[in-house]
């Protein structure tokens, strides 16, 4: 070949590096690692991270459940240009830098699904498929059937990746967590409050924000389950006002249409900006994303795709969708909360928060994955729905010494806002969403 006739290919990285946490080696050596493409190798990263490392015209990326990582693969007559970013606009932003937006779709982008490493060849037209190898799979049904041993467990890994983020932060900087009382939120701060004092850090840097636009339940509620362990000098009310609700807002943060993440989403923007207001320099909010995930507890009669078996059988069902290589595999967004935790993490990095989620991290959910529902079930969808109160609240007794109130699942919207108020703010149609989203870039 004519060198002259040869492709010079292009990769921007506009991932910020900063938001990796890793706990057991450098970044370049968990580059070096994606690099490798050794699905051990990677599975042996601890933390958070969305890394990409090349070789020539070989490119490979691997992100965390927690961390949104999206590419687009432009044409040039110099050759292919790979952008890489955790944001569409971003990466929109930088075509216009390259001269390329006439190639921009939104939906021509493509997100990294999580726990796979995507390996690219950067080789020009026509674009191979990128290749797909799995870094993290957890053993189901690896458990026994004892509750008491199956919450130990689980909760004892979701205190042990609290200590770990704990023992990154400065001593003296404060400690959020977003709060409603209900299992996940309730958990994760009582492991965070015995972490600390485990640690021999000074809890007084502990809140607990708690959203209200002045109607829902969950600030009553937050408060009873502090008050009963007392620990209610913890509870601080973000209060907020309905009519700031904007959803066009929303989806420019989320860059996401499905009402249930709108929905929360929304509550998420008004409980970061609230702390924000009162607090211009707090950094460190941790919250129960992925709980739900975790141990299966959704309501499976709201989705018409989802039986109990399908819930039960399928590893990593609400945590990657219906996985990669799939018919309904979404190439766009991904699927399960690999698609739907921008609606936390997104909130946070706009209002200049380093949030943190401990259910995402992959120790806490192989535990959930050993949890064997079937034996615990028998597929009788009640009692699927009863265990993670149960499994939640006895590990903690065990791990912490709490006795843990135990409320109704109740959804983040659901609680900080009273249901009516919410659907006139927010009316929940998602070919109105996917609409107003589209127009976002049109």
């Amino acid at each position: 070949m004519n060198p002259a006739d040869q492709y010079v290919e292009r990769v921007v990285d506009l991932l910020d590096p900063a938001v990796n946490r890793i706990h057991n080696m450098g970044v370049e050596e968990a580059r070096a690692r994606v690099l490798s493409g050794d699905a051990a190798a990677v599975g042996g990263i601890d933390g958070s991270f969305a890394l990409l490392a090349r070789d020539g015209k070989t490119v490979r990326m691997a992100r965390t459940l927690d961390r949104p990582m999206r590419y687009f693969l432009a044409k040039r007559q110099a050759g292919p240009a790979l952008i890489v970013a955790d944001r569409i606009d971003a990466i929109l932003a930088q075509l216009r830098v390259e001269g390329l937006a006439d190639q921009f779709h939104p939906s021509y982008t493509r997100m990294v699904p999580a726990h796979h490493v995507v390996e690219i060849q950067l080789v020009g037209c026509p674009d191979p498929d990128p290749l797909y190898t799995r870094f993290f799979t957890p053993a189901m049904d690896s458990l026994g059937t004892d509750l008491d041993e199956i919450g130990g467990c689980y909760i004892g890994a979701l205190v042990g990746e609290i200590g770990k983020w704990l023992a990154e932060i400065p001593e003296r900087e404060p400690i959020g967590v977003a709060f409603s009382g209900g299992v996940d939120s309730g958990a994760v701060f009582l492991a965070t409050y015995h972490a600390m004092r485990k640690l021999g850090m000074n809890p007084a840097r502990l809140k607990a924000f708690t959203l209200s636009f002045g109607d829902g339940p969950d600030l009553e509620q937050a408060r009873g389950f502090l008050d009963r362990l007392d620990l209610g000098l913890f509870l601080e009310a973000i209060h907020a006002d309905p009519r700031d609700i904007d959803v066009v807002d929303t989806l420019r943060t989320i860059e996401d249409y499905k009402p249930l993440d709108v929905e929360c989403a929304t509550m998420g923007l008004a409980l970061c900006a609230g702390i924000r207001r009162r607090y211009p320099d707090w950094k460190h909010l941790v919250d129960g994303d992925g709980g739900d995930e975790n141990l299966k507890d959704y309501p499976i009669e709201e989705n018409p795709e989802l039986t109990i078996r399908s819930v039960v059988n399928n590893p990593l069902l609400y945590h990657e969708g219906w996985g990669v290589g799939k018919i309904k595999h979404s190439l766009t967004y991904s699927g399960g909360l690999g698609r739907g935790y921008v609606r936390t993490y997104a909130p946070a990095r706009r209002h200049g928060f380093d949030g943190f989620s401990p259910f995402t991290r992959p120790a806490v959910i192989g535990v959930s994955e050993a949890i064997p529902f079937k034996a615990l079930t028998n597929y009788d969808v009640p009692t699927l729905y009863s265990l993670k109160g149960d499994i939640v609240a006895r590990g903690v007794k065990a791990i912490t010494g709490f006795d843990m109130p135990v409320f109704p699942k109740r959804r983040f919207q659901h609680g900080a806002v009273d249901r009516e108020a919410l659907r006139r703010h927010v009316p929940g149609e998602e070919a109105s969403y996917r609409r107003q989203y589209q127009a976002l870039f049109q």
